[in-house]
């Protein structure tokens, strides 16, 4: 049984998002949850803990209490690009100068071993 959750318009970039989500794809859920409790990237492992948390309860909502929630491991955790908020800076003369605040969209699939 695989099960499925979305995280979308994380404000951090995907560059700083893919090597926590490389370090817990493939892991089991417990594994997971402990590696990114330790983690030094307090605000991305944050948000991956809340998205593993709820990728576990659909799971436990889904299949009715049939699922043993020991036996789930990250199938996938893909990270791509979210949409890119642009801001400008002003800059000497009258110019500007383009900030991308980028964004990340985060899925996940766990499935039972």
């Amino acid at each position: 049984m695989e099960v499925k959750a979305q995280l979308s318009n994380l404000r951090v970039s995907p560059r700083k998002v893919a090597p926590l989500a490389k370090a817990v794809r493939g892991k089991a859920i417990n594994e997971a949850l402990t590696y990114l409790r330790f983690s030094p990237r307090k605000r991305v492992a944050m948000a991956l803990r809340a998205l593993l948390r709820s990728a576990v309860a659909n799971a436990e909502q889904k299949a009715a209490g049939t699922v043993d929630v020991d036996n789930l491991y990250v199938k996938t955790l893909l990270v791509g690009a979210g949409p890119t908020l642009k801001r400008f800076q002003t800059r000497a003369k009258g110019s500007a100068f383009r900030i991308n605040k980028r964004t990340s969209q985060v899925r996940v699939t766990l499935s039972e071993r």
